[in-house]
């Protein structure tokens, strides 16, 4: 090669370089394809409303689809295993619950994951209130009298409904019991919408479930709520005071939501599907859709989730143990 051909080589590779690198960038930046985010429930429930939510918050920022596959089963244990087995590369993710990152585990004598090593966090997305309720014939207004009328009753004379044993308005049940020193019986149906109907009935007289089925019904006057169980006042229900407030001090059994996805996802795109995330709970139109659904905001980094993660873990096993619920 002439002196003069190997400097037109060098220019022109010199001009390519750039391009090249462009061209390797773009292929790079996340996300380059559609999303898979998984769902681990049925359809037109809130934990569907929350991923389709999620999706397509993150479909509008970034201009790829971010599509909700639902895929039910075993309590989220389906949904989960699925996004615990997917390639780490960020294009399936799951959007789960309380029982998927805690609870589950203590419940089934065999997981298809490990709840902690199985997922990289992401970040959380939102919680919902559970509402001790009772029919307007039982003579208690608040969540203390609630106990007392109860262990006046005598243990496991007063009887409560909800949708599931293991589900979050029964482990919620179990966890102001123990706080509270009393007991009552656990009567078990399929589905709220059955817990619901007794209970207006006065087939059963109270009631510890989520609370987005019973509002109107409590807005109406035809329920009394005594508390909600999350930290704080529920937006929907002001006037209404948590467990906690009202002389239980630490209470705290609102069910949430969080995104994850499989373990050993790099570390910069969780990082920035948790910054994004994070700035959705605070977005006023993200917020609407998301208490529309029943919900409330929750938001929290893959940081916040993990630490999270901990506390409920340790807050949760601890009831289930207390309860001897026996693995299914």
């Amino acid at each position: 090669m002439t002196k003069m051909l190997r400097r037109r080589a060098v220019a022109a590779t010199a001009l390519a370089a750039p391009m090249i690198a462009r061209h390797g960038w773009a292929q790079s930046v996340y996300p380059n394809k559609t999303v898979r985010v998984v769902v681990p429930f049925a359809p037109a429930g809130t934990t569907d409303l929350l991923g389709r939510i999620a999706a397509a918050h993150l479909t509008e920022v970034w201009g790829q689809q971010f599509v909700v596959d639902n895929k039910s089963g075993a309590g989220g244990n389906v949904g989960a295993e699925i996004v615990a087995k997917a390639p780490a590369d960020g294009y399936t993710l799951l959007l789960g619950t309380v029982g998927t990152a805690v609870t589950n585990q203590y419940l089934y004598k065999s997981m298809p994951y490990d709840s902690v090593k199985s997922f990289a966090p992401v970040a959380l997305f939102g919680e919902v209130a559970n509402v001790l309720a009772v029919h307007p014939s039982v003579p208690v207004k608040t969540a203390k009298e609630y106990v007392e009328y109860c262990k006046q009753q005598g243990a496991g004379k007063v009887s409560f409904g909800s949708p599931a044993v293991g589900g979050t308005g029964h482990l919620a049940m179990e966890y102001f019991e123990s706080l509270a020193d009393f007991k009552v019986e656990h009567v078990v149906y399929r589905g709220s919408s059955l817990v619901l109907k007794d209970l207006l009935a006065g087939h059963i007289p109270s009631t510890m479930d989520n609370l987005p089925p019973y509002l109107p019904h409590i807005q109406s006057g035809t329920l009394k709520a005594l508390g909600v169980s999350s930290a704080k006042r529920w937006f929907a229900l002001p006037d209404v005071p948590t467990i906690a407030e009202q002389g239980f001090p630490g209470f705290d059994a609102a069910p949430w939501w969080y995104v994850a996805a499989p373990a050993g996802t790099p570390a910069d795109i969780v990082k920035k599907l948790s910054d994004e995330l994070v700035k959705a709970s605070k977005a006023p139109d993200v917020i609407k859709k998301i208490r529309d659904a029943g919900a409330a905001e929750l938001g929290g980094s893959s940081e916040d989730l993990a630490k999270h993660m901990v506390a409920e873990n340790a807050k949760w096993k601890k009831v289930i143990e207390a309860a001897k619920l026996e693995p299914q």
